[in-house]
Formats: C-alpha cells, sequence, structure tokens
C-alpha cells in the first residue's frame, strides 16, 4: 500500500514550485508590467511608421509588423502607417516591359509608369497591408495622398550633383516633394478605432498624380501631425560608428557632426539629414531600426533601450 502524503503536501509543493520556477504566463505578465510605463508615454500620442525594406516581403515579419501595429491601437496610441513598394514596382514593370531608370535614386517616372505606380502602390500593396491588419483584429482603412488633397505635391525638377552638391536640372517625370499637407483626413480616421494606412502618392495643384518617396511623404506628415515620433523602417540596424558598431542615441548636433567626419556616408547622409529637418520641425524624435527584425516597433517604443538609432532634441530613450 503506496504511503499517503501529509494532507495539503501537494499545494504546498506546488505553490514552492511555482515561487522557485516562473511559469510562461508569469513571465509574460512582467514583459506586460515592465511595459506600462512606456505605453502611459505613448498613450493618445501619433505614431508615425514608415513600412518598407525587406520586412514588407516577409509574410512572417509583416505578420508581426501587422500584429504590433494592432496592439498600439489597442493600448490607446495612434499609429499611421505610410509604405513603400520599390521592389514590387520594379517587378510589376518588369512584367510589363516597361524599361526603369533612376536619376540621383529616384525613379524616372514617365505618364505609364506612374499609372502603373499608382496601380501598385494604392491597390496592391497598400490592400494587402490593409488585410494583414485586419487579420489580426485591427481596422485598417487605405488610403493615398491623393484622397482629401492629403499630400499637395510639386515636380521635383532639380536636385543637388552627388559630386559637386550643385543644384542642377533635372526631368525625372511625375515624381514629387511634398509642398503642402493636409492631415484632415488621417486625424478624423486615427481618432476613431481605425488605423490608416497610407500610399505614398501626391496630387499637384495642376491635378497630376506624383510618386512621392515614402521616407519623405512619412517625414513631411509626422512633421506636420507634431507625431511623438517618426519609425523608419530600413534593411539596416541604423546609424553605425567607425567600427561597424550601432548608434543608439544620437542628438541633432552629434548627428552633423558625423556627417562632417564622414562616420555617417552614402545613403545614410540623406536619410539622417532628413531625421534632422523633421525633428527640428517638432516631432520629438525620429528613429531608424531594423525592419528586418521581428515586432521592432514594439521593441522600441515598449522596451527600456529600444531598437536601431533614435535621433532627437538631446534626449533619451527612457527620458
Amino acid at each position: 500500500m503506496a504511503k499517503q502524503q501529509p494532507a495539503g503536501s501537494d499545494g504546498a509543493q506546488t505553490v514552492s514550485s511555482a515561487l522557485s520556477a516562473p511559469s510562461v504566463a508569469q513571465s509574460q505578465a512582467r514583459i506586460l508590467a515592465e511595459a506600462l510605463p512606456y505605453m502611459q508615454r505613448y498613450s493618445r500620442q501619433t505614431v508615425v511608421v514608415k513600412f518598407g525594406g525587406h520586412a514588407m516581403g516577409d509574410p512572417g515579419l509583416a505578420a508581426a509588423f501587422a500584429q504590433d501595429i494592432v496592439l498600439l491601437k489597442q493600448s490607446g496610441v495612434n499609429p499611421i502607417v505610410v509604405h513603400g513598394g520599390g521592389p514590387q514596382i520594379a517587378g510589376m514593370l518588369q512584367r510589363l516591359q516597361l524599361k526603369s531608370q533612376f536619376v540621383h535614386g529616384l525613379r524616372v517616372t514617365d505618364k505609364p509608369t506612374v499609372e502603373v505606380v499608382e496601380m501598385v502602390l494604392a491597390g496592391l500593396i497598400n490592400k494587402d497591408i490593409v488585410t494583414a491588419i485586419n487579420r489580426q483584429g485591427g481596422k485598417a482603412v487605405g488610403i493615398s495622398g491623393k484622397d482629401a488633397n492629403l499630400m499637395i505635391a510639386r515636380k521635383i525638377t532639380e536636385m543637388p550633383d552627388p559630386e559637386s552638391n550643385l543644384m542642377q536640372a533635372v526631368d525625372i517625370g511625375y515624381v514629387g516633394d511634398p509642398a503642402e499637407v493636409n492631415p484632415h483626413i488621417v486625424e478624423v480616421i486615427s481618432g476613431s478605432d481605425l488605423i490608416p494606412v497610407v500610399a505614398p502618392l501626391g496630387i499637384s495643384r495642376a491635378g497630376e498624380t506624383l510618386n512621392i518617396n515614402a521616407d519623405t511623404f512619412a517625414s513631411a506628415l509626422a512633421a506636420r501631425m507634431k507625431a511623438k515620433r517618426l519609425l523608419l523602417l530600413t534593411d539596416v540596424a541604423g546609424v553605425l560608428d567607425k567600427s561597424k558598431t550601432l548608434i543608439e542615441e544620437l542628438s541633432i548636433e552629434e548627428a552633423r557632426k558625423l556627417i562632417r567626419d564622414g562616420v555617417i556616408t552614402d545613403g545614410m547622409i540623406p536619410k539622417v539629414e532628413g531625421c534632422i529637418e523633421v525633428v527640428e520641425a517638432g516631432v520629438e524624435a525620429v528613429v531608424i531600426l531594423d525592419g528586418r527584425v521581428p515586432h521592432c516597433v514594439l521593441l522600441e517604443l515598449f522596451t527600456e533601450h529600444g531598437v536601431g538609432t533614435l535621433l532627437g532634441r538631446k534626449m533619451k530613450r527612457a527620458a
């Protein structure tokens, strides 16, 4: 006959075991509790997120991004998603046998090309992102910069020469820069339980559709709305120093010095310069972060150290 355990001993062992070895549920509860101060910091604040790069073509990363955006909305944050689509546009142009060329990093966009750009950005990609967010329990609404004159743009007719940095005339077709931002439609959407997903197209004062760089579009929108944060998802870890180590935080002055000293080079220069302009326009901070990291948006906003490089006015993440 088996020896009986003393009454209540099983319960005591269970309690002791639970105290000595935290369960998965307890770990999850601790993580949520640690995130509480950051959730409170961003409650009812606007966060503009530029979604692009490798993450857009990876189903797992795209699903994780959609979960992040839905959780932000559920936590009281007002996320606004602006997306790119360069690789998808290039693929469609190739399928249609339309040749494409670039001038100083911008796609030359003639009339047939801009029609493809609008079809891919405002149609296929925009609705794919909307669907991904809705599948995670969100309520996303897809629009473009043309809706309600959100983004009035002007054609780009001159650009700085990469070697001399002097302005020179260019003819790159239907490519534009923001001239006027009218955020009413985005404010109405994000002020409800809906999440705006915006394709980076603009409309000229003459009624022409203009293709706008997604970083530039997101920056102009964030600046006009005085967003708490602008997050730029990229295919790099962030800004790196000379030893290729991630620089976690930069002030405007520090960023300008790194450009002068040749630490920030090539394509990162215009990205950082754009970040500086956004901060000077009133956005509290801009973060360049690696979109290849699952849940990078939540890691940046709801943890102590975040991910990527934060650029702001001498501020720290924990401030």
